[in-house]
């Protein structure tokens, strides 16, 4: 059996909203759990960098031959 649309403007109008919030309390929990996850963020960045800077300093210099 198939459901009947409303056909009323307002009751159109009122799922619209109740949509919108729907939509506005997802996008305000997805913002707040990326402002959480953040420092993570920063600590790997932080961590390659460290792990760039060892590499750098573990590697031997590239030094010319001296000719006589």
């Amino acid at each position: 059996m198939r459901d009947h649309a409303p056909t009323d403007p307002e009751t159109y109008l009122a799922l619209h909203h109740v949509h919108a919030a729907e939509l506005r309390a997802e996008a305000e929990a997805s913002r707040r759990a990326g402002a959480a996850r953040q420092p993570r963020n920063l600590r790997v960045r932080l961590g390659w960098t460290l792990v760039k800077v060892s590499l750098r300093l573990t590697t031997a210099p590239k030094t010319a031959a001296a000719v006589s």
